[in-house]
Order: structure tokens, then sequence, then C-alpha cells
């Protein structure tokens, strides 16, 4: 039987969960950039630009937590069978996801974050090309985002609507935003939350 402990486990945990909001935190200032250089390259509208990225981060968060609960399902229904601890049955399923990550259909999550921006009617693409030469970024996001719902608890993006009112806890502005301006009018990266609480601020625009 493998040795087994609560302190060990909220430690692997705690690693595990710097490493991830570490990973959110490159992948908005390095791979989101180049996302944005990418997508210049067809839209002039920044904007837009913004917006697609932002609603691909978003997309890809909702695609990864609805593949990890079904994964979760399975996991749970093949380990019942045969489960005898010494943690708990939950604690096994989670022990199982997190070293069985490979098994995850990224490529599922990546088809169905296109599809559901596909019919988003906030943004749109030129008719020459397609949403999927953004794969590479929402592929880092799906898995990431699968990863982070391994924690306990786990890490998820937070929600946001355009005209909602600016919130500094939860937002940064970016520099072209009129600083005077007490509303959003788009996202341009999402808040990472845990427990409801804001663990890494999102970006906006603010505008009058």
């Amino acid at each position: 039987l493998r040795s087994w402990s609560p302190g060990q486990t909220r430690h692997i945990n705690a690693s595990r969960r710097a490493c991830l909001v570490a990973r959110f935190g490159f992948i908005y200032a390095q791979e989101r950039f180049d996302a944005e250089t990418l997508l210049r390259t067809y839209i002039s509208d920044m904007e837009m630009v913004q917006r697609i990225i932002y609603t691909a981060a978003v997309e890809s968060f909702h695609a990864a937590k609805m593949a990890y609960w079904k994964f979760k399902i399975h996991v749970r229904e093949m380990l019942c069978l045969s489960h005898s601890g010494p943690e708990s049955l939950e604690d096994a399923v989670l022990d199982y996801i997190v070293c069985h990550k490979d098994q995850y259909d990224v490529h599922a999550s990546v088809k169905e974050v296109i599809r559901s921006m596909n019919i988003n009617p906030k943004i749109s693409f030129p008719p020459e090309i397609d949403f999927i030469v953004l794969s590479t970024l929402i592929q880092e996001l799906c898995c990431l985002a699968f990863s982070m719902q391994t924690l306990v608890p786990p890490l998820d993006v937070a929600f946001g609507i355009d005209g909602e009112l600016f919130n500094e806890t939860k937002y940064y502005r970016s520099a072209d935003s009129d600083f005077t301006a007490a509303f959003v009018a788009y996202h341009v990266w999402p808040a990472l939350i845990e427990n409801g609480v804001v663990i890494v601020k999102g970006e906006v625009v603010t505008k009058r």
C-alpha cells in the first residue's frame, strides 16, 4: 500500500497550484501576445482581435471543465468496483486523473471551442480564414484549465459581461482605456478565481 498523509497531499496540491497559476500568467504575457500579433495580420480592428482572444480563453475553460466532469464520472465508475483505500474514493479518483491527464482528449475540446466561437455573435473573422489559426493557444488553455480542475479547490476564470461596473480588485485597465470611465467596454483577458475570490486580475478596456 502507498504511504499517504493529508499533509503530503496539501503540499503537492499547493505546488501544482503555484505552477498552474504561473502558467496562466505566462500565457497571458507571452502566448496571448503572440496570438494578437498573428490575428493582426488578418484583422486591423484591435478591439475585435482582443475580443476574439478573450472569447477563446473563456470558451477553453468551459470546454475543459465539461470534459473534466465527464472524465471524472468515468474514472469514478471504473474505480468504485475495486477501491479499498487508504484514501477516500474521491481522492483516488483525483489521483488517477492527475496521473493520467494524457487521457484527456484535448483535440475534442479544441473543436468544441472553435464551434462555440463560430456561433458567437460578438466576434467575427474575415471569410478567408478560420478560428483554427488559434488552435495552439486554445489547446494550451484547455490543458491548463483541465489541470486546474484537479486542484482542491479548483481554479476557474471569472464571468465577465460588457458594460459591467469596473472592479479594481478584479481587473486591470488596458493602457488605451479611459481611466475616468466607470464601466467596462470589453474584456481583454479573464480574471482567475478560487472559491469566488480573484487570485490573478484580468484585463479590460474602459470607455465612456
